[in-house]
């Protein structure tokens, strides 16, 4: 068996994670530890362990008498959920842009703020490139690893707590609608992290709420036309 380290179990939760968001694991099913360690060939304390992360994300519920099994579909709650990246995003924006300002004042960066950065770009270039492949099922992860590298430079961990425990839900209802918003949604996020990096707070939280608000219309759209297809299909079936 594989080493039973953090790289196994972090291997493992984005498989996990990758099954859930593509459907491949539907909302309820059960995910039983000693199935998935036979599954990935490790011992089931990496499974045990990405459950959890995953549980924390909001991608998996743990039940009593049931145990984990995959959380149900955010699209009932999708409205709420935008909702909230609104007020939430906002602020991290908002900190991140005022943090990048004392930055750059004078005396020495701190360096976990430089590494962060420095990931963020990387990150938009990796985003960039996936695009131009239309590798779509890979901007996702991406999209969700930019708004918490921009949570995490606002230095505030309450704000990197609270996205975190729904950035399962959020890269979810993303992958719905990626190959539509991705495209359109990806470039927005370099006039976002230019207003943090010049410590433009209202104008940095302005186009974070810009930005979130747009992917709630574009989704809202989507489901609509989904539904409006279903109901022309069924009634041409009659």
């Amino acid at each position: 068996m594989p080493d039973v380290g953090e790289s196994s179990t972090v291997v493992i939760g984005g498989r996990l994670r990758q099954d859930i968001i593509t459907g491949v694991l539907s909302p309820g099913t059960k995910l039983r530890e000693a199935a998935l360690a036979k599954q990935y060939a490790v011992s089931r304390i990496p499974i045990r362990e990405a459950l959890r992360a995953l549980e924390s994300e909001g991608l998996v519920e743990s039940r009593p008498y049931v145990g984990s099994v995959v959380a149900p579909s955010p699209i009932e709650d999708a409205e709420d959920l935008f909702e909230i990246r609104i007020v939430l995003e906002s602020a991290t924006a908002r900190r991140a842009a005022k943090r990048a300002a004392a930055q750059n004042s004078g005396g020495e960066a701190d360096a976990r703020w430089k590494a962060v950065r420095k990931a963020i770009s990387e990150i938009l270039d990796e985003g960039d490139a996936v695009i131009a492949k239309r590798r779509f099922d890979e901007l996702a992860l991406l999209n969700m690893r930019f708004h918490l590298a921009v949570a995490e430079l606002s230095g505030s961990l309450s704000l990197v707590s609270l996205l975190r425990q729904i950035s399962g839900k959020i890269e979810w209802l993303y992958s719905l609608n990626v190959t539509r918003r991705g495209t359109q949604a990806w470039p927005e996020h370099r006039a976002i992290l230019a207003a943090v990096d010049a410590g433009q707070e209202a104008n940095a939280a302005e186009l974070m709420a810009k930005h979130v608000s747009r992917s709630r219309d574009a989704y809202f759209v989507m489901m609509a036309e989904s539904a409006g297809h279903t109901t022309d299909t069924l009634v041409a079936g009659n």
